[in-house]
């Protein structure tokens, strides 16, 4: 390693001590380098620091009970993510309050949102937070509480009380396993809280999955199909009584 490169990743150690997470973007403004020198000393340097969904956190931060990763999953799919998300957005009105989901799927929701939608989005993940800051329209309210590293999600019961006071139009939930008799799952129960106090208040409530997610059982179950208006897929969208996996994905 090179005395410029070992100060760089010294300095980048001692910033997240201080702040636990930063995001790549900002992290190479810091350091008076591109994007692409951080994300190489990163890979150089895996003992010690991460990276996950376009941010950097101390490795001992990462949930290692959890399989799940962000940053692999967000190539997972990509396709398919993007496609089912088409179908969502025609779920989007203007002037109305979303709830979005945490995930890498729905990523591909907002990039879809129309520029000239005055909307209220609600979040709970870092991820979905940094690309709703791109949408010049959108009026963010982010639930923050503990940080969970391995979904770049927060969790905290306190935020629940916002929740109550925000009229939910539609939910957008995500999923990592989708069963027509188990219901909807996901990883990490800290997500399951929060899926269900939305549910619960949302009008509107649109399951936003690839059909690889079909099938599979995770261990964090937070709604039965009849819990949602409608599953949306690459394929389409279908009601949750008529929700079977399509013909051309077996």
């Amino acid at each position: 390693m090179t005395a410029r490169k070992a100060q760089r990743t010294a300095r980048l150690i001692h910033l997240l001590s201080e702040r636990r997470v930063i995001h790549l973007s900002e992290a190479a403004t810091l350091l008076g380098v591109s994007e692409m020198t951080v994300r190489r000393d990163i890979a150089t340097n895996q003992g010690q620091i991460a990276f996950l969904g376009g941010h950097i956190l101390a490795a001992a931060e990462i949930d290692t009970d959890a399989p799940y990763e962000l940053a692999t999953a967000a190539d997972s799919h990509a396709a398919a993510k993007r496609e089912a998300c088409l179908h969502a957005v025609r779920k989007i009105r203007p002037d109305e309050t979303i709830f979005i989901d945490c995930g890498t799927t729905l990523i591909h929701l907002i990039d879809l949102i129309p520029d000239n939608y005055q909307i209220t989005a609600i979040c709970y993940a870092m991820n979905v937070a940094e690309r709703l800051t791109r949408k010049a329209n959108v009026t963010i309210i982010m639930l923050g509480g503990v940080y969970h590293p391995a979904s770049a999600s927060f969790s905290g019961t306190h935020d629940f009380d916002i929740l109550k006071s925000v009229g939910i139009n539609a939910a957008f939930l995500s999923a990592a396993g989708v069963d027509a008799k188990r219901g909807a799952t996901c990883e990490h129960f800290h997500e399951a809280v929060v899926k269900q106090k939305v549910m619960g208040l949302a009008r509107e409530n649109y399951l936003v999955v690839d059909s690889s997610k079909i099938g599979k059982l995770k261990r964090a179950f937070f709604s039965a199909m009849d819990g949602f208006d409608a599953v949306i897929t690459e394929h389409g969208e279908v009601g949750p009584d008529s929700f079977q996996l399509p013909a051309d994905s077996v």
